[in-house]
């Protein structure tokens, strides 16, 4: 466990000292703040504009949910957002050990492969969190003027979603990362394969053959859906789980091919 942690503190410092993680904080907060700002004043002003099409023609206003609606469109948004993010993250996990030649030293190093794939993953999901952590001053202001008055269940159950988005995503991003030493070829791969998780998880919706409920099943964008809803299904974290497990076990599979080759 001590090994874990200290790879997860250089990983963090790593992450902290290179400019690239600035950028995609700061990249994230204006596209995150931007699309929720809109989000808002949308539902908003369609919310005044029902109330007033009800004083005019008479009978009560329509019902309208507006915290809800906002908490759902907005994590809709940024389990997109995350797609195009998350690569610049995970791009260096191992392609720039490889790099500047330190991967050597770290396989031959009295740590296991398990421990250094471990703390590596948890540096990414852990600067993941810290890009989201900002977010929730969104939720403090739609909390304090929502009325009627915003529960906090689907604003828990979706950032717990986007945790095991992103930790899947991050996995699988982690494994491309140990196939080349150019972070660049890494994330466009890793961003091509995201991309590719899209696609067919557009492609799965509302379809009513077989093999299309079954990839629905599998497309862990799918499952996100839930989360945002304030739902947590047990499915959802088993497929999340298994797809984390799979990404972080190609991974060991690829890191012990290279300690064969020392």
């Amino acid at each position: 466990m001590n090994n874990v942690l200290a790879i997860l503190q250089k990983e963090l410092r790593t992450f902290f000292v290179s400019p690239i993680a600035y950028v995609v904080l700061t990249v994230f907060l204006i596209i995150s703040g931007y699309f929720f700002y809109n989000i808002v004043s949308i539902f908003v002003e369609r919310s005044m504009m029902a109330m007033m099409q009800s004083q005019q023609f008479g009978g009560p206003p329509p019902a309208m949910d507006v915290p809800s609606l906002v908490t759902r469109n907005f994590f809709g948004v940024i389990s997109t957002v995350i797609l195009f993010m998350l690569p610049m993250i995970t791009m260096a996990t191992f392609a720039d050990e490889k790099r500047r030649g330190t991967i050597e030293l770290l396989l031959t190093s009295p740590i296991t492969n398990v421990q250094i794939i471990l703390g590596k993953f948890l540096a990414a999901l852990s600067f993941f969190f810290v890009m989201l952590l900002p977010t929730i001053v969104y939720y403090g202001f739609v909390f304090a003027y929502s009325s009627p008055r915003m529960t906090l269940g689907p604003v828990l159950s979706g950032y717990l979603g986007l945790l095991l988005l992103g930790g899947a995503l991050i996995s699988l991003g982690i494994f491309i990362s140990t196939l080349t030493e150019n972070q660049i070829v890494a994330a466009s791969i890793t961003f091509g394969a995201f991309l590719i998780l899209w696609v067919i998880d557009l492609s799965a919706r509302g379809g009513g053959t077989v093999v299309q409920e079954i990839v629905s099943y599998l497309s862990i964008l799918n499952h996100f859906e839930d989360f945002s809803k304030g739902v947590i299904d047990t499915a959802s974290l088993v497929v999340y789980g298994s797809f984390i497990f799979l990404g972080l076990f190609l991974t060991y599979r690829s890191i012990e091919s290279l300690r064969w080759r020392q």
